[in-house]
């Protein structure tokens, strides 16, 4: 049974930081890119960083030298560490795990920036 359980949300001042956690079971993830998405209310979902199974990175726009993404896979778990956070990163944010035809996703953590 495949599961992504992502951790690490809340409430967080602007220009404060936090660091999620997405813990995977139930599939080889090693071989798996993983990346994190967001959705704010009444907004599209869209793609903030994903990794390769190589360890190859890369990012929006938005939260470039904001965000870094990470992934320990002895431990089967991807991390976004988020600093310098905005209001507008306010959002659920979700881990998806990728391989060829194949799309995980977990159930989504919230972040909320504001003072």
């Amino acid at each position: 049974q495949v599961q992504l359980v992502e951790s690490g949300g809340g409430l967080v001042q602007p220009g404060g930081s936090l660091r999620l956690s997405c813990a995977a079971s139930g599939f080889t993830f090693s071989v798996y890119a993983m990346s994190w998405y967001r959705q704010a209310p009444g907004k599209e979902r869209e793609l903030v960083a994903a990794i390769t199974s190589l360890g190859r990175t890369n990012y929006a726009d938005s939260v470039k030298g904001r965000f870094t993404i990470s992934r320990d896979n002895a431990k089967n778990t991807v991390y976004l560490q988020m600093n310098s956070l905005k209001p507008e990163d306010t959002a659920v944010y979700y881990c998806s795990a990728d391989r060829g035809s194949r799309r995980y996703w977990g159930q989504g953590t919230q972040v909320t920036v504001s003072s």
